[in-house]
């Protein structure tokens, strides 16, 4: 089995002068999760080479035994380090698709025409699109067959609103994920707080929140275990 995981190559943290980028966990956990379940994986992002870090996410209350991992991890950081450009993969070429979170997303995959192109395509064979914390913003301007919003009458999850206000971050971002994700007619529900909680419809697999990362995983094995 093949999976392609995306990342984000965003840095800026709206006008904060703060970085972004994506959240290590979100990368590490479903990246082992997968790997140790045989699926080979590609790394890509829309600049291509070494996607951003959040400087949040290596902090020493943010460590996982996966970010740990990770750490000791000279193939892993290799890897990360030549992720391959968005623009140059094929969904034809993969089983599945993963994106992991951070706040970046919000603002590059979000509205990355190459990264709709692609879920698009994904969604047309059939295959699982997943997703965790804020990446569920990279379907925000996806198209269903019918022309409709994809999200539009499906079960969706992703980083809540009092989450978002828990980091501080309401008045930053360039939308609310939770609140974009109903306006689209998406049947949103988020579990408490940091607590793990993802949901499937379809091809469609979206988690809430860092601690939903290998739940998520999980869920797409399961889906292309299925096939």
């Amino acid at each position: 089995m093949r999976v392609l995981m995306v990342l984000t190559s965003h840095d800026q943290l709206g006008d904060t002068g703060e970085k972004t980028g994506f959240w290590l966990e979100e990368f590490a956990a479903p990246y082992y999760r997968l790997l140790d379940a045989g699926v080979e994986l590609t790394l890509a992002s829309p600049a291509g080479g070494q996607p951003p870090l959040d400087p949040k996410s290596s902090q020493p209350d943010a460590q996982t035994d996966a970010t740990r991992r990770f750490d000791a991890d000279p193939d892993a950081q290799a890897a990360l380090a030549n992720t391959v450009k968005l623009s140059e993969v094929s969904a034809d070429n993969y089983d599945g698709v993963f994106y992991p979170g951070g706040h970046g997303p919000l603002w590059d995959l979000a509205v990355d025409s190459a990264s709709i192109a692609l879920i698009e395509q994904f969604m047309a064979q059939g295959k699982p699109v997943s997703a965790v914390c804020h990446a569920p913003a990279v379907v925000v301007n996806v198209t269903a067959a019918n022309g409709e919003p994809f999200v539009k009458g499906r079960q969706v999850t992703g980083f809540s609103n009092s989450e978002e206000a828990a980091v501080g971050l309401t008045d930053v971002v360039p939308f609310l994920l939770e609140d974009r994700l109903q306006a689209l007619g998406g049947i949103y529900s988020a579990g408490e707080d940091w607590h793990p909680h993802a949901v499937v419809d379809g091809q469609l697999i979206t988690g809430q929140n860092p601690g939903s990362s290998e739940l998520v995983a999980d869920k797409l094995l399961a889906a292309l275990n299925s096939k």
